[in-house]
């Protein structure tokens, strides 16, 4: 089993990363693999709503980073999506990348187990938290939970780690999900059989 930890802040090392690390700590624990996707510091395209995924099948763009994530995702078991906070959001450029994963590559992600961790200076946690979310349920995902909400707090690494109860909460968020990994494989249930696709514009 392997889980993809998907960086989405600028700083590859920073607080987000020392979340996500501790995690991935937790899963390898549990006997799970962990991978590491860095989005990096450069610009990135948002989703042009030209529809050329559904033909081509992934985004037209076709850029490395979004290369790299899809090869990535179709060997993963589960994903951990990480962000700073900016604005009670999480970062621009990764709801940017977000959006074009999720349309172009949602098939590699459906049915598996997902969870969003975002760390902050000091609020606007949960909001970041509920929009990251968001991915996860408008694509048949179930959602890892932990033992609180999953962010932590601090304005570099150290501080990160001196927030005991966000490492905490990040350690039991690990746990969780290699467990609900592990259920998952020893049920060995198929999934629910998907319906076609019924799309009701909002019309006067």
């Amino acid at each position: 089993m392997n889980v993809l930890l998907i960086n989405g802040s600028p700083h590859k090392n920073g607080c987000t990363f020392t979340a996500l690390s501790e995690v991935a700590a937790s899963l390898q624990a549990g006997g799970v693999q962990t991978t590491f996707f860095h989005l990096g510091a450069g610009p990135v395209a948002g989703c042009m709503a030209c529809g050329k995924c559904r033909e081509l099948g992934r985004c037209v763009l076709n850029d490395a980073p979004m290369t790299s994530c899809v090869e990535l995702l179709a060997q993963a078991d589960g994903v951990v999506i990480g962000s700073p906070v900016y604005y009670a959001g999480p970062a621009g450029s990764l709801c940017a990348f977000l959006d074009r994963l999720f349309y172009a590559a949602g098939s590699l992600l459906a049915g598996k187990p997902g969870a969003a961790v975002v760390n902050c200076r000091r609020g606007g946690a949960s909001a970041a938290f509920d929009r990251l979310n968001k991915y996860f349920t408008i694509n048949q995902m179930p959602v890892v939970s932990s033992r609180y909400w999953n962010s932590t707090h601090g304005l570099t690494p150290d501080e990160v780690r001196k927030d005991l109860e966000g490492m905490q909460t990040m350690r039991a968020l690990g746990a969780n999900m290699a467990w609900m990994l592990k259920s998952m494989a020893a049920a060995a249930i198929p999934a629910p059989a998907d319906e076609p696709k019924i799309k009701t514009n909002f019309i006067s």
